[in-house]
């Protein structure tokens, strides 16, 4: 199969705002080098999906990102640059540096589906483990809501767990209440993995939205339908691998 790569667009396209020319020879220059002396531009303050010449699209090709990044990699690597002036050469820094930031977060599908939510100003419920460090060192409140279709699970789950550690505590064992807390880190996986394919799905209403468009921006309204259902499977994603890894951490107290 073959990949097909977006860097010649990514060489030869103007930045998105106003008309810039090339620092070096004056011809119009591209978001990251001249397309005709070759040298190295000041970064432009785009987003990561504009980086790559692509419009904010979920389902990407990602053997053609992985190629345009290698790509553009050679040709911005601070080393190509040693013997260029200072300037240009703190250019060639940022833009090296933007250029993996950006990579690693579009070749990740979560990571990229919460940038593109970012980008719409739109924020996750706080579930990670950081959050719930800070709010133990803040005594602050975490914002975490229980999905509802797990309420009864949880609860019965959570006790398990206390019962578990209280157990471990006492030096006690009891093989059929592992088991059974074992079952619910199973299903609790298969429910996990389920749910990156939900959020596959309004990947695409979100690509044919953007699509109907023909790039321009959609309607606000029918962006936000959107992105609602992808944030709500991401919190419910995020919810059940944080309880995941406290099941594995009681299992393996």
């Amino acid at each position: 199969m073959t990949t097909k790569s977006t860097l010649t667009a990514i060489g030869s396209k103007p930045l998105p705002d106003d008309t810039h020319s090339c620092w070096s020879c004056g011809d119009m220059r591209a978001a990251h080098f001249c397309a005709s002396c070759g040298k190295v531009q000041p970064p432009s303050p785009v987003d990561y999906f504009t980086f790559f010449g692509m419009p904010p699209k979920l389902n990407l090709d990602v053997a053609a990102l992985e190629k345009d990044f290698y790509d553009l990699s050679r040709r911005l690597h601070p080393d190509l640059n040693a013997r260029a002036g200072s300037q240009e050469q703190e250019w060639s820094l940022e833009q090296s540096s933007l250029l993996n930031d950006a990579y690693r977060t579009l070749r990740d599908p979560i990571k990229r589906t919460e940038y593109l939510l970012h980008l719409e100003g739109v924020a996750l419920e706080e579930q990670s483990k950081a959050a719930t460090e800070r709010a133990r060192a803040t005594g602050e409140v975490k914002k975490q809501i229980v999905p509802p279709d797990l309420l009864e699970e949880v609860f019965e789950l959570n006790m398990q767990l206390e019962e578990l550690r209280m157990n471990k505590k006492m030096g006690e064992d009891d093989p059929n209440l592992t088991k059974e807390i074992a079952g619910h880190k199973i299903a609790l996986e298969a429910k996990h993995d389920a749910l990156l394919q939900e959020l596959q799905t309004y990947w695409t209403d979100w690509d044919s939205l953007i699509e109907r468009n023909h790039g321009s921006k959609a309607p606000a309204e029918e962006r936000a339908k959107i992105t609602a259902k992808m944030v709500d499977v991401l919190n419910r994603r995020n919810y059940i691998r944080n309880l995941v890894r406290d099941v594995n951490a009681a299992l393996e107290e």
